[in-house]
C-alpha cells in the first residue's frame, strides 16, 4: 500500500479506526472486483486487518469487535451471498484447536 518513497508515512502504531479506513477501500477497490471475475481470494494479514475486515462482513459493532480473539494460524473462511453479504464464517480447524488458540490469545498481556 505504500511506495518505497512513502515508507516515512507508515505509523508506529494505529487503532482499528485507522486501520478500517486503511484497509477498508481494498475490499471494495480489489478484492470484490477479483471475486466478480470469479476468482477465489485469499487474504493474509496481521490481527487487527483481520479484525476490520470480519467487523465488517459481520456487521459487528465497535463494542463487540474488541472482544474477539482471532487465532494465528488458522484460516478462517467465508461463503458471502451474490451481493458479498457474509452466509457463513468457519475456520479450517477444530473446535477445540481454534478455543485454544483463542484462549491463548486472550491471555496474552494478562500477567503471570
Amino acid at each position: 500500500m505504500f511506495q518505497r518513497e512513502d515508507l516515512g508515512m507508515i505509523p508506529s502504531s494505529e487503532s482499528l479506526k485507522d486501520t478500517i479506513e486503511r484497509t477498508l477501500p481494498m475490499w471494495y477497490d480489489q478484492i470484490v472486483p477479483a471475486m466478480k471475475q470469479g476468482k477465489r481470494v485469499l487474504i493474509v494479514a496481521h490481527g487487527n486487518s483481520l479484525r476490520g475486515f470480519v467487523k465488517h462482513l459481520d456487521k459487528i459493532s465497535d463494542e463487540d469487535i474488541v472482544s474477539l480473539e482471532i487465532p494465528t494460524g488458522i484460516p478462517l473462511a467465508y461463503e458471502l451471498d451474490k451481493n458479498f453479504d457474509a452466509v457463513r464464517r468457519y475456520y479450517l480447524a477444530s473446535d477445540e484447536e481454534v478455543e485454544a488458540a483463542q484462549a491463548k490469545l486472550a491471555a496474552q498481556g494478562k500477567s503471570k
